[in-house]
């Protein structure tokens, strides 16, 4: 088992999302579950998150609760196949040629554009 500066010290995704109704920052440890915080600014919102992960890790530790290992982007070839209708096939396709780009990029840009309004 890792002691508590063994997990301080990996490499956990940290998620820093302007507070756009109370001002400052919120801060979270998406793969830590329930492992949030906040500050005012985003050197206090950090400050803050990296408390609350030590707190949430040495609960853990101290219930006996499994903590979760930072996901590794190696673990994706960043590659996948999809199945779409013939027709949803031909459109990306004519998109991507008038836009003078390859069907790869195009889809790369519909995903990366669909995924930042998700975000907000």
């Amino acid at each position: 088992m890792k002691t508590i500066e063994e997990y301080m010290a990996l490499p956990y995704r940290l998620e820093l999302v302007p507070d756009t109704v109370e001002g400052g920052y919120a801060a979270a440890y998406p793969e830590l579950p329930g492992c949030v915080s906040c500050g005012d600014t985003l050197e206090s919102a950090i400050t803050n998150i990296q408390d609350a992960k030590k707190a949430w890790i040495t609960a853990a530790l101290e219930d006996g609760i499994a903590i979760p290992e930072p996901d590794e982007l190696n673990n994706y070839s960043g590659q996948f196949k999809l199945r779409i209708p013939k027709s949803l096939h031909k459109q990306l396709a004519e998109h991507s040629k008038r836009e003078g780009i390859s069907m790869n990029q195009y889809c790369l840009y519909l995903l990366t554009k669909n995924d930042a309004q998700y975000v907000k």
